[in-house]
């Protein structure tokens, strides 16, 4: 883990918190918070050529600090993708700065992929030493700064929610008329589940009774599962991020609160994840290329038993996350 980098862990409050806070009244831009700092360190640049700040003066600026597997990001690209289509025109340009929380997000084909597969429409510039990460001096996925046209930061949102603040902090920079009402995003308020990590690094929700170590082990179920607690079945290698079907089949148990369940998941050779949610069986998940993956669907926000059933060894599991 990168000295000083935050968890998406601590963004569950935040983005709540967030959501909760949010009100459709015009908002006027935050006070000056200073220059905005250059992009620093960027290993490549997509879709588009290299920019820099200089360059973009006279533009109203967005930075979007984001990660291709993190569900708060993911959940925020709608509505960026909205706003540079109908403001660009006016001046706005939107830039993605895309710092990596685990090692398959450095690969420029994997965030190209996923940058195709969700339609952003503006550049997109790989952070993968946290070089501009750390000139903004950020802490959070996702977190977006508002520059105005002399090129000062005047306004920074942490988080999920309150979009309409933002939106209408364009508006009034790019001088486009009234203040919009609000928009809706995901009320994180029914969600009971933080974010869960598989790797050494971070696990702290493992139900198994073998406690996690490196390298391989069997683990096995516990007598009950624990809110908020997982369990693996089978014989797993655990690394840093990460654990690993090593050998035959196995099992992932995980009983949480939320509607919806997704996991952060590879796999060098596809395999069909088979999933039951309190017993009964939801649609295959087929992990292939290294992403967040829907693993459960609902409007249910209640306690629910979550079961995997991983087939063939190679399967990589790296985070559950909730929405």
């Amino acid at each position: 883990m990168i000295p000083g980098l935050r968890t998406r862990h601590a963004l569950f409050a935040a983005a709540i918190a967030g959501l909760l806070c949010s009100n459709s009244q015009a908002q006027a831009p935050k006070p000056d918070l200073g220059p905005a700092p250059q992009f620093a360190g960027i290993t490549t640049w997509l879709n588009s050529p290299p920019l820099t700040m200089a360059a973009l003066r006279g533009h109203v600026v967005l930075v979007d600090f984001w990660a291709y597997s993190c569900i708060n990001c993911l959940r925020t690209l709608p509505f960026l993708i909205r706003w540079q289509n109908q403001y660009k025109a006016r001046g706005l340009q939107i830039v993605g700065v895309h710092d990596p929380e685990f090692k398959f997000e450095h690969d420029p084909h994997n965030v190209q992929a996923a940058i195709d597969r969700f339609g952003i429409n503006y550049p997109v510039a790989m952070d993968n030493d946290m070089a501009t990460w750390n000139a903004f001096h950020n802490e959070y996925w996702p977190t977006e700064y508002l520059i105005d046209r002399t090129g000062r930061i005047v306004y920074k949102h942490v988080g999920e929610g309150k979009y309409d603040e933002t939106e209408n902090a364009i508006r009034k920079l790019l001088d486009a008329g009234p203040a919009m009402g609000a928009e809706p995003g995901t009320d994180l308020s029914k969600i009971g589940s933080p974010e869960i990590y598989f790797g050494l690094d971070r696990v702290e929700d493992l139900a198994s009774p073998e406690a996690p170590r490196a390298g391989v082990h069997s683990y096995s179920a516990p007598s009950a599962l624990k809110l908020n607690r997982f369990a693996l079945v089978g014989a797993w290698n655990i690394s840093a991020e990460h654990a690993t079907l090593a050998r035959g089949s196995g099992e992932i148990l995980l009983h949480c609160r939320s509607g919806k369940v997704f996991m952060v998941a590879s796999s060098a050779a596809p395999v069909t994840l088979s999933v039951t949610v309190d017993g009964k069986k939801q649609p295959d998940v087929t992990v292939r290329e290294s992403r967040l993956y829907t693993l459960f669907d609902s409007t249910d926000y209640a306690e629910h038993l979550v079961k995997l059933n991983v087939p063939t060894a190679g399967f990589e599991a790296f985070t559950f996350t909730f929405g």
